[in-house]
């Protein structure tokens, strides 16, 4: 070894000594207080309360501008009586950033949201040690189930033609015009109706005018109606119909969760739906294409991407079905009320990834709301499992990954991917992104080593109208309310002035 090669190994050694020895010296105490919960408690002795002080009048005595002294002249006692508060201030914020990061730098927790803690309510004092405490989420402790050779059940379709002409029959009602009939109702047609949702006498909720498909099942965010094309086949304008349905136990109204209320329809109109002819207009109106060939291409591509969708559901339903079954940690309501809308965004992502229509994810959404506790804790369970497996055998995103993904959604959208990019930096959900590529990839290396058994593929057609209200909700807010702009930079306002970003940022992981 050359003499600068050894000098440059004392002097890593040096600063590393160094970094050791200024680390902040505490003394932690953390309780349990249930698998997703710990009361954490932080003593800092004294001399270390010291130290932080006189760093910063050290660095202040060398800039701080005192009249009829120059810069590094004026005493000490001096500066100390005329930048006390603000000292004070800083070495208190810098004392809990310091213990907060080596707490989280620790191994004995991992924290998935931010301290519950209001830093400006929190006293440094002028004598003694400095005692603070806070309460924290973290992933719960847990063994890692045996993931190998599991059995798993793979949905196969080999697509006909009879499956595209399918297809681009339901495109072709997308773009279709409603026309008024007199003739009774029929399956597929449309009502234009007043809804309104009452128990006994008393109005809940109402939409003056909805304009609704008549299909076997009608689902709202709170609760379905079945049986609706029986309730509503024959029926004619200037008619009431009246059917029951019970809310779900997630209805925005919590005073109304379980319970039976009527849903009535004043119908003002039948509609049918005219379809246009998949002719050259159609074909450049809804995409471009120059010839059918080419289009029946892309619906081929985008069924098969749809199987591909179910395929990686199916899988994953087993795969964490096995994984969680002895996942039996109680989660924290306020971690399920926080991740349920997150937990919907997720599910918007993969579906519109896949190339399923907008019809198909509000059904979708509506059945995620009228379940929300018990679906957001499922998966829950299932990220803490996916993530830990992907921790233990380095399992990482890359740039490429984050193309990939905003690539087949703009592929679906007629967007740009830079524009579906800047969209969800907006929103703020890259990091659902990043759990979804984190999460395919651990699912992918399980099925490497799975044992498949190979089931046909039924493709359902449509049978379920999706309204996106809620009918137990007086306001008819959404079941889970977006956060508007003013408030997330509210929010955004909050967290610069604590200070805390930089403690952690394990919360983009869930």
């Amino acid at each position: 070894m050359s003499e600068a090669e050894m000098n440059e190994n004392i002097n890593e050694e040096t600063s590393e000594d160094q970094a050791e020895q200024e680390k902040l010296k505490f003394d932690v105490d953390i309780q349990e207080v249930s698998s997703c919960e710990r009361h954490i408690k932080i003593t800092i002795q004294r001399e270390e309360i010291v130290r932080y002080l006189d760093k910063e009048y050290q660095e202040l005595h060398q800039k701080a501008a005192i009249p009829g002294f120059r810069p590094g002249k004026a005493p000490r006692k001096l500066i100390e009586k005329k930048f006390k508060n603000d000292v004070t201030d800083r070495v208190k914020n810098n004392l809990i950033l310091d213990s907060l990061t080596q707490v989280n730098e620790g191994k004995e927790l991992t924290p998935i949201s931010e301290p519950d803690l209001d830093i400006k309510k929190i006293i440094l004092p002028e004598e003694g040690e400095f005692i603070y405490e806070y309460n924290i989420e973290v992933r719960p402790e847990f063994e890692l189930p045996n993931w190998n050779g599991l059995k798993i059940e793979k949905p196969v379709r080999d697509f006909t033609d009879e499956d595209v002409d399918r297809a681009i029959k339901r495109i072709q009602t997308n773009y279709g015009i409603l026309i008024d009939s007199d003739a009774p109702a029929e399956e597929d047609d449309y009502i234009v109706t007043k809804l309104t949702f009452k128990q006994g006498e008393r109005v809940i909720s109402k939409a003056d005018e909805e304009t609704i498909r008549i299909r076997p099942v009608l689902s709202f965010h709170d609760g379905v109606i079945k049986d609706f094309d029986k309730l509503m086949v024959g029926a004619v304008a200037g008619e009431r119909r009246t059917a029951k349905t019970v809310l779900s136990d997630d209805t925005p109204n919590y005073s109304l969760k379980g319970q039976e209320i009527d849903a009535i329809f004043d119908i003002k109109a039948i509609k049918k739906l005219q379809i246009p002819e998949v002719d050259s207009n159609f074909l450049y109106q809804i995409g471009g294409y120059s010839d059918l060939g080419d289009f029946r291409d892309d619906v081929l591509d985008t069924l098969k991407r749809q199987l591909e969708y179910e395929q990686q559901q199916s899988a994953r339903k087993q795969i964490t079905k096995q994984l969680t079954v002895n996942a039996d940690w109680q989660l924290p309501p306020a971690l399920l009320e926080r991740q349920s809308a997150r937990e919907l965004q997720r599910s918007i992502l993969e579906l519109r990834r896949s190339g399923f229509s907008d019809e198909k994810i509000m059904s979708q959404l509506n059945f995620l709301r009228q379940n929300v506790k018990s679906s957001t804790a499922q998966a829950l369970k299932e990220h803490f499992i996916l993530e830990k497996i992907a921790e233990v055998y380095g399992i990482e995103d890359s740039p490429e990954d984050y193309d990939v993904e905003i690539a087949l959604i703009a592929a679906q959208s007629g967007e740009t991917p830079r524009r579906i990019r800047s969209q969800i930096e907006k929103r703020g959900e890259m990091d659902i992104l990043r759990n979804q590529i984190i999460e395919r990839k651990v699912l992918n290396m399980i099925q490497e080593e799975a044992e498949f058994v190979e089931v046909p593929y039924n493709m359902e057609g449509i049978t379920e109208e999706a309204l996106d209200l809620a009918a137990g909700s007086e306001t008819q807010e959404s079941a889970i309310p977006e956060v508007s702009e003013e408030e997330a930079k509210e929010v955004a306002r909050n967290d610069a002035e604590k200070n805390l970003h930089n403690f952690t940022n394990s919360q983009e992981h869930i």
